[in-house]
């Protein structure tokens, strides 16, 4: 098959079995979906987790032809028919790797055994029409913020709907780690276009195991607009965790662990 595009993504893999591709949100890299992911596969063999970086973010190079989410979904076509050919496989995406995770399973619904989406971008894809909470903060820990350096500490407290020290480790590992190696110019230059020309769900519905999760104090996505793709998916789980914002992977790790291993239940039942 031609390559849509010149640009290969950087991919970290784990494990071997049915291939998962781990799709992160729009800034971080590969670091946030292994961090959050590897727990649940520690007691699960017979899974090959790619962790792709998207184009200008971690180690994944953006140049110029790289300029619309549509361009951002064909590097990761194209990682599917580098890596994997026709292989069927699971997808996970988390926030804007969720709305490009919903695009090509819309594209490749007999290749795709189960989607997870984690806090994903719901029916509204620029801020200024979504339907969001209020900010908040329901386990502070101002403490904890006065001891650490003041860029980490408002990026977190940006965000942070649990302070907590392990919260915060997590944050600085896996999702600061990914901000502070974004390409600026790229990501400003894609984000120009930034909805795709395709409606994920503008075809027939995705008939597979799906699970949906969201965070009720997540004022970046929310929970609404989540809500609304239900009818696409006729076998997802929706699950609106309770103290839990937009980094729900780290403010409600049992539950999170819990409900993506039971969509993997689901997926393996299926087969």
């Amino acid at each position: 098959m031609p390559r849509r595009t010149s640009v290969s993504l950087k991919v970290v893999e784990r494990g071997a079995g049915t291939p998962v591709l781990a799709l992160h949100g729009w800034t971080p890299d590969h670091r946030l979906m292994l961090g959050c992911l590897e727990p649940v596969f520690a007691g699960r063999p017979g899974y090959r987790r790619l962790y792709p970086d998207l184009p200008g973010m971690g180690a994944s190079p953006a140049p110029a032809e790289i300029a619309s989410s549509d361009d951002v979904l064909d590097t990761v076509q194209d990682l599917v028919d580098d890596l994997l050919g026709d292989e069927p496989l699971l997808l996970v995406g988390e926030s804007y790797g969720g709305y490009l995770a919903r695009a090509l399973a819309r594209s490749r619904p007999d290749q795709v055994l189960g989607l997870a989406l984690i806090c994903p971008t719901g029916t509204a894809v620029e801020h200024a029409d979504r339907r969001v909470p209020e900010r908040r903060v329901l386990r502070p820990d101002p403490a904890l913020l006065a001891a650490t350096d003041a860029r980490t500490a408002t990026e977190f407290a940006d965000i942070a709907v649990v302070q907590t020290p392990e919260t915060l480790r997590r944050f600085r590992e896996e999702i600061m780690a990914g901000l502070d190696a974004a390409d600026a110019a790229a990501m400003a230059r894609i984000r120009q276009r930034w909805t795709l020309t395709e409606d994920p769900e503008g075809g027939a519905p995705f008939t597979r195991p799906t699970l949906v999760l969201t965070g009720r104090q997540d004022h970046v996505t929310g929970y609404l607009d989540q809500f609304a793709l239900l009818p696409h998916y006729p076998r997802a789980t929706f699950a609106v965790l309770d103290v839990a914002g937009h980094n729900l992977q780290i403010e409600q790790p049992g539950l999170f662990d819990a409900l993506v291993g039971e969509w993997l239940d689901r997926v393996a039942a299926e087969r």
